[in-house]
């Protein structure tokens, strides 16, 4: 999953070197265009997916809100033409195309526009970009494949929420907010994993495959912070907006998913902490564990060495009829057990004093 999201960073959409500002060019490998039109007020709303061009300009002026959802990035006419549509800059059209930006919040004459990551599959935490324009009275995102975390607003809206009876200030905020708590269960659920991995470690468990998840998992950990950290300035510069289009109630909820960016950097600036740590630990524990066979092996040596000298001089081949100075003690009548007996004592005593000076 990392490795794709790394290829998928590393192939993102630029514009042609020396291109005019505004220049909307596809990426080779991008999904067709969809758009999936939403027709919210009156006391009702409509739902219509892979709908016409043409029916979402004929049926825009029938709602008092419009939320359009263009899913791929293939199709640059037809962006260009819902950029007319809805009055969008060029500049915010060509970010939108142009994937790999980093999240942002701007403000035109006519709209807002704002770019953020999205997860857009829960389960495996992959990432996308999407880029939201609003309104006093319509929502445009522009998504890079089929899938997002909107599911809950669509309900909201099908349930006649607060949210038919507001602007488009508000629609984008819920979208927004939806979009920040995704990130909740994928970073909860890392934190699972350091909790498995806590104990797998402390348990010895892995080897060297512990080793490779740890270093894996603080990847992903360092992914979600470098997507959380612009997260926090592009809602920090929603708050903080001056302008016409954002209402002061919809700056209070803007503050409150700034508050869920904030909190979920810190969650995650604590996983990586903690898996630093038990990258060191288990680092440590290793190196102990190499110590402790060093030193096992250290002690055997210790004792054996001077047993295989005590042997090495009275294995040596001489002959003691021919001279009484080779080796008298082979004639010795228990020379066999006595020399087993020195031996014995000899490495007692050795390791009696490792014990004495508590190096066992």
């Amino acid at each position: 999953m990392l490795k794709e999201q790394r290829a998928l960073r590393r192939k993102a959409n630029r514009s042609p070197v020396g291109a005019a500002p505004g220049t909307l060019t596809a990426h080779p490998h991008a999904e067709p265009t969809e758009l999936n039109l939403t027709l919210v007020g009156n006391g009702r709303s409509e739902f219509h997916e892979n709908v016409a061009f043409d029916l979402v300009a004929k049926r825009r002026g029938e709602f008092p809100l419009v939320w359009l959802d263009c899913v791929g990035l293939g199709d640059v006419e037809l962006i260009e033409r819902v950029g007319k549509l809805f009055g969008l800059h060029r500049l915010a059209l060509e970010d939108a195309v142009n994937t790999g930006q980093r999240p942002k919040a701007d403000f035109y004459d006519a709209h807002g526009f704002v770019v953020l990551s999205m997860i857009d599959e829960i389960k495996s935490g992959r990432v996308e970009q999407i880029s939201l324009a609003f309104g006093k009275n319509f929502v445009v995102t522009f998504q890079e494949r089929k899938g997002d975390p909107f599911e809950p607003v669509r309900h909201r809206i099908k349930r006649n929420s607060p949210i038919c009876e507001r602007g488009g200030d508000y629609l984008a905020y819920t979208l927004i907010d939806a979009i920040v708590d995704s990130y909740f269960p994928v970073v909860e659920n890392m934190g699972d994993l350091i909790d498995k991995m806590e104990d797998a470690v402390f348990a010895e468990r892995g080897g060297d495959r512990r080793i490779k998840e740890l270093h894996m998992l603080r990847r992903g950990v360092s992914g979600v912070k470098r997507s959380l950290w612009p997260l926090r300035d592009a809602m920090a510069g929603l708050t903080r907006a001056e302008s016409p289009l954002v209402t002061t109630e919809t700056k209070l909820y803007f503050n409150d998913t700034l508050d869920h960016a904030i909190r979920l950097i810190e969650m995650v600036e604590t996983y990586r902490d903690m898996l630093t740590g038990l990258i060191e630990i288990d680092i440590s524990m290793a190196q102990a564990r190499t110590n402790d066979v060093i030193s096992f092996l250290t002690i055997i040596s210790s004792i054996f060495i001077p047993l295989t000298f005590v042997a090495g001089i009275w294995g040596m081949n001489f002959d003691p009829k021919a001279s009484p100075y080779n080796m008298p003690e082979l004639e010795t009548y228990y020379g066999y057990p006595l020399a087993l007996l020195f031996m014995a004592a000899l490495g007692g005593g050795i390791f009696a004093y490792f014990k004495w000076r508590k190096w066992l």
